[in-house]
């Protein structure tokens, strides 16, 4: 049955919820911004090189807040280039996308904004649109992977108030690349592999830990593979047969594998044409402003003569790893610092969320991971390996890799980056966080219970549900039904962990527009 249609009552209301969500967001940026003076940060803040119109400072009056921080970066590398050798920390397809939406899209607005104005319109209408289908696809994906419609539902509006917000909004490439991942990782449940490698490697375009995501496609092949070869009683399997095998399950995964590192390997080789081949460094017209720019700030222009950057003689010249190094002191354990505690503390939320989503699936199902899930189950039915373990819901087998992904993530967030952006880093790159408050809102919040027959058992998805139906959240009146929306309203007599998980979501959700959106160390 195909879940994703119009017709599907839990799609439209994730998607207005969603925009009701974004539409929301960028009112009180806008508020504010206006009512709180920007703090005098330190950070990337290249200068304009054209007079502001009445319009360009109407745009920035109203959008301003949403290009800050890393959001300079992205447009700075939208409107002139990879011209800094910093600006490589920032991968192209989300500024290339931004660029393209301003000049064909937006053209016609090109008499009444300047290019950075349209710049910035383009990203925060591209993010919106973005977000909207990365929640629509993540309630499709949790409907396959968890196979339970209510969970599904709940962590798609769930993933509306993710507590990355702000960077949902901002002229940031968190969005695009929740929307590729999503998409791809739906793609591949689907079985359609070369579509889902495809997907992957476009994210990868997106984002640096694109690549991390080569392991669903190398598992997904394995676990195929290891099913074939486990024959049934009796039944012997021969040797040509093993071999074609183990040779097709190699190619695809060299095949599929060298697909997603390849938007990686050509940016990396781009940098490297830019930054270490004498006829690439050629001087060439650089603005003024930008020249001036790099000699006070001490940036590396790509046009600059005279010696090599260290990096162009390293063996593998990869600039990534070496601007993260030598700009951002990006490493293992570097940012396990006493001054850091506060940022340490920030990422306490979503530490624990993550942390206790591994354990619990690690001790509901630990003889399937401890096979890795490729070991055939004896017996395949409604229920899970034992007969009082559901396979619906986050306890579902196919929830394994997921989680594994998840526990990758925030191992490697918490150890080598700067730990802040690890809320950002895992709400916009897996599905687990929302599927597992889901879970416990789902199981620990009796405001639920009595509802959750209904929609489980919901004969088609159909009909127009009837105005003040059981479904959690809805209201007489037309008022849309939203199971996040009851338990809002409801705050009162809500379960205490109800309120520390939504307390959590909204709170950030508010606080890092405030502080994001006037420069304040929210990034």
């Amino acid at each position: 049955m195909k879940l994703m249609n119009r017709r599907d009552p839990y799609v439209r209301e994730v998607i207005r919820f969603a925009v009701c969500c974004r539409a929301l967001t960028l009112v009180l940026q806008a508020l504010f911004n206006f009512l709180i003076p920007d703090h005098a940060a330190d950070a990337f803040s290249p200068p304009r090189l054209s007079e502001p119109s009445l319009c360009d400072w109407l745009s920035e009056w109203l959008l301003g807040g949403l290009s800050h921080w890393d959001a300079e970066h992205f447009l700075f590398i939208a409107e002139h280039g990879y011209l800094y050798e910093h600006n490589f920390a920032f991968f192209p397809v989300y500024p290339l996308s931004v660029r393209a939406v301003a000049k064909v899209i937006l053209c016609p607005l090109q008499g009444l904004l300047c290019l950075r104005s349209r710049l910035l319109l383009s990203a925060v209408l591209l993010n919106a649109l973005l977000s909207v289908l990365a929640a629509a696809v993540l309630y499709e994906l949790g409907c396959v992977v968890l196979r339970c419609r209510r969970m599904a539902f709940l962590s798609a509006v769930l993933f509306c108030l993710t507590p990355a917000n702000v960077f949902m909004t901002a002229a940031y490439s968190e969005s695009m690349f929740a929307f590729l991942v999503f998409s791809a990782m739906l793609q591949l449940e689907k079985g359609q592999s070369w579509t889902s490698g495809l997907l992957f490697s476009l994210a990868a375009g997106v984002r640096s830990n694109g690549v991390i995501n080569t392991g669903f496609l190398i598992y997904s092949q394995s676990k195929d593979l290891a099913l074939q070869l486990q024959t049934g009683a009796g039944t012997v399997m021969k040797l040509p047969q093993v071999w074609r095998r183990l040779l097709r399950f190699a190619a695809s995964v060299v095949l599929m594998s060298a697909g997603v590192f390849f938007p990686f390997a050509l940016f990396q080789s781009y940098a490297y044409l830019r930054f270490c081949t004498p006829d690439a460094r050629s001087e060439h017209a650089v603005p003024r402003p930008l020249l001036q720019l790099a000699v006070d700030k001490g940036y590396r222009l790509a046009a600059m003569s005279g010696m090599k950057p260290a990096w162009c003689s390293q063996g593998l010249p990869v600039v990534y790893s070496y601007i993260q190094d030598v700009y951002w002191n990006v490493g293992f354990l570097r940012y396990f610092e006493l001054k850091q505690v506060p940022n340490f503390l920030l990422a306490a939320p979503v530490t624990v969320l993550g942390s206790w989503a591994t354990w619990f699936y690690l001790t509901a199902n630990p003889q399937y991971c401890l096979m890795l899930g490729l070991v055939r189950r004896k017996k395949e039915g409604r229920k899970g390996e034992d007969s009082d373990k559901p396979v619906d819901g986050f306890r579902c087998t196919s929830v394994f890799v997921y989680v594994v992904h998840a526990m990758a993530l925030l191992a490697f967030g918490i150890l080598c980056m700067h730990v802040q952006v690890v809320t950002r880093f895992l709400g916009s790159s897996t599905p687990v966080l929302y599927w597992f408050s889901a879970h416990l809102l789902q199981d620990y919040e009796p405001l639920l219970w009595k509802e959750g027959a209904a929609i489980q058992t919901a004969a088609s998805l159909s009909k127009k549900p009837s105005v003040g139906s059981s479904f959690p959240g809805s209201f007489r009146k037309g008022i849309s039904e939203n199971p996040i929306m009851r338990l809002l309203l409801n705050w009162r007599i809500s379960s205490p962990l109800t309120k520390c998980i939504l307390g959590y979501f909204l709170s950030y959700w508010l606080l890092g527009l405030i502080l994001h959106c006037n420069f304040l160390p929210w990034t």
